[in-house]
């Protein structure tokens, strides 16, 4: 399943429910991309290490058979839970079981995510906690305004540009719904350019949870414009 650097169909992040994933090979991690569910259209994301085949599943969304079909006989150790809406975890209580994975979720969003699976999280994480899995560390950065727990995970790869999985807090075209309150849309805005534009840099590739990936500097600007826009 996995393509090689040099393989003529380079990954694009172009994936849809019902068809294939799409992987990326970087020098310590592989990353594979799947769409489930034809009316949400969620994004799944499978990664793993390289060099110890240990996997963590990024939002465990819908499809667990599909999901589980991608984990394979390698296991998961770890379910990361980018925030509490229904959309984003319907497959955790099943993934779960079937792996014995841990699930992480942001603080304030692990009480919901639980009294709407059944699903204890393990791992209750805020801003700067470190998520790892052999030999990758993916840096939790806490974006609230699309939920309050909503969490975004980065990977500095020290042999490229950094990568960034975004829930739904960040998009292609302006950050997340927050379904006609203006406050929660000034945090998430602010949130989103003070600890994601601010900080990291225009190559930086950005994964998000429906649709396809973009890079920050296709983005960075057109931040006015959202701002002036108010979603």
């Amino acid at each position: 399943m996995a393509k090689s650097i040099g393989d003529s169909a380079p990954y694009t992040g172009q994936v849809h429910p019902g068809g294939p994933p799409d992987v990326m090979e970087l020098s310590g991690l592989i990353m594979t991309k799947l769409a489930v569910d034809p009316e949400m259209s969620n994004n799944c994301y499978l990664l793993q290490c390289r060099a110890t085949g240990e996997q963590v599943l990024i939002d465990a969304a819908a499809e667990p058979d599909q999901i589980m079909s991608l984990v394979g006989a390698g296991g998961l150790t770890k379910v990361i839970t980018t925030h509490q809406h229904w959309d984003h975890h319907r497959a955790l209580q099943a993934v779960v079981s079937a792996t014995g994975a841990l699930v992480v979720a942001g603080t304030p969003d692990a009480d919901a995510i639980t009294e709407q699976t059944g699903v204890p999280v393990d791992s209750r994480v805020v801003d700067g906690d470190v998520v790892d899995f052999g030999e990758i560390r993916l840096e939790v950065i806490a974006i609230a305004g699309h939920t309050p727990g909503s969490i975004a995970l980065l990977y500095d790869d020290p042999n490229g540009t950094p990568h960034l999985w975004t829930g739904d807090s960040l998009f292609p075209g302006g950050v997340g719904s927050t379904f006609g309150d203006q406050d929660a849309f000034k945090q998430l805005l602010g949130e989103v350019k003070n600890k994601i534009f601010a900080r990291l840099p225009d190559e930086t590739r950005f994964y998000p949870g429906h649709g396809n990936d973009s890079i920050l500097g296709s983005e960075r600007p057109h931040l006015d414009e959202w701002s002036a826009r108010g979603w």
